[in-house]
């Protein structure tokens, strides 16, 4: 009985440890622009280490606590006020077997006003519960 029900955990195991890292790291970052887009501050933030750090132009925020706390303001009411956003994978660097750098662009489109764009290079590093960014530099 206990074997019936592992077998689709051991399933999605096997499954997910088949995935190429970009393919891994890629399914991360839809399901955080899911978190995004449905306004879950939390699902949004999954991708992040505990011991993360972001950086844009001025600003540098250390931890996945300090991080969250940036974006806490976009999240109110079940949804994100900056509107819906997407990454688009530009270009990738194998730093070493658990560490992938990845350029992507993002993209946030309200739901009125100008869509805003801009890059963001992400290092990934592979930990027991999955690639998770250790460091952010968005513009």
């Amino acid at each position: 009985m206990i074997h019936a029900l592992l077998a689709p955990v051991a399933i999605a195991a096997k499954a997910a440890a088949a995935m190429t890292p970009q393919a891994a790291i890629e399914a991360e970052m839809a399901a955080s622009a899911g978190g995004w887009n449905s306004g879950s501050l939390e699902r949004f933030m999954a991708v992040y280490a505990d011991d993360a750090v972001y950086s844009s132009g001025k600003e540098l925020a250390r931890g996945k606590e300090a991080i969250a706390s940036r974006y806490a303001k976009s999240f109110a009411d079940g949804s994100n006020s900056r509107g819906r956003l997407a990454f688009q994978p530009v270009a990738w660097r194998t730093i070493s077997n658990v560490h992938m750098l990845l350029v992507a662009r993002w993209s946030l489109t309200p739901t009125s006003g100008d869509a805003q764009s801009g890059l963001t290079t992400l290092l990934f590093e592979r930990r027991k519960e999955g690639w998770r960014i250790i460091a952010d530099h968005s513009s």
